[in-house]
């Protein structure tokens, strides 16, 4: 009875020692972070915050000095921009065989904005596009398709080359070209709108089928 008992002594002592080691490391794994920890996380967000503070001391710096600069040029600043004084249809404009199926399916425009100086300039702005059949016996139906081309594409469209610069738009046209099947002579119209003025111009061009 005395072994039976100290046995069972035994058995008792070491479930007590294994359930207080148990404890002990669940409770350390819900521990928060320890003192250095919370340490290095404090030194880190004064650093970002740091080096946020910087980046906004640049840029407010750089807005002054901008700011300065344009209140010394003045009416120098109006001046140096460019002003348009028309916006021409290029001679390159016509319908094109793009596909090389020997149907010319595809409208292609030049477009150029010409300043006071007759520079071709990129100007910003937003351009309509019309095809007309100016021949139709039926009025109604004289306006074969337009387009609106927006600024931001607009902006992509600029070419340039050795033979001429300014804006090129590709626009699909196999349907119109079959429908005016006897018309010899198409009417191609611009309205270009110049988002620095507000200006409005406008320009047509003959092309043959």
């Amino acid at each position: 009875m005395r072994f039976l008992a100290g046995s069972w002594l035994f058995v008792v002592r070491g479930s007590i020692i294994l359930l207080i080691f148990a404890f002990g490391c669940k409770g350390g794994g819900m521990r928060g972070p320890t003192m250095s920890q919370q340490m290095e996380q404090l030194t880190a967000q004064k650093a970002e915050i740091q080096k946020q503070l910087e980046q906004t001391k640049a840029e407010n710096e750089r807005l002054k000095s901008q700011s300065e600069t344009l209140s010394r040029l003045g009416d120098k600043r109006a001046e140096a921009i460019y002003h348009l004084k028309e916006v021409k249809i290029g001679r390159f404009t016509n319908l094109y065989d793009e596909n090389k199926d020997g149907v010319k399916e595809s409208l292609v425009v030049y477009v150029q904005p010409i300043d006071e100086v007759s520079d071709v300039v990129k100007a910003a702005g937003a351009v309509e596009v019309q095809l007309w059949d100016l021949n139709s016996p039926d009025t109604s139906k004289a306006l074969l398709d337009q387009w609106k081309v927006e600024p931001a594409e607009l902006k992509k469209a600029w070419m340039e080359s050795l033979m001429s610069s300014g804006y090129r738009f590709v626009f699909d046209a196999a349907e119109i070209v079959a429908v005016p099947a006897t018309a010899k002579q198409l009417t191609v119209k611009i309205t270009f709108t110049d988002y620095l003025s507000g200006t409005t111009f406008i320009d047509q061009k003959a092309i043959k089928q």
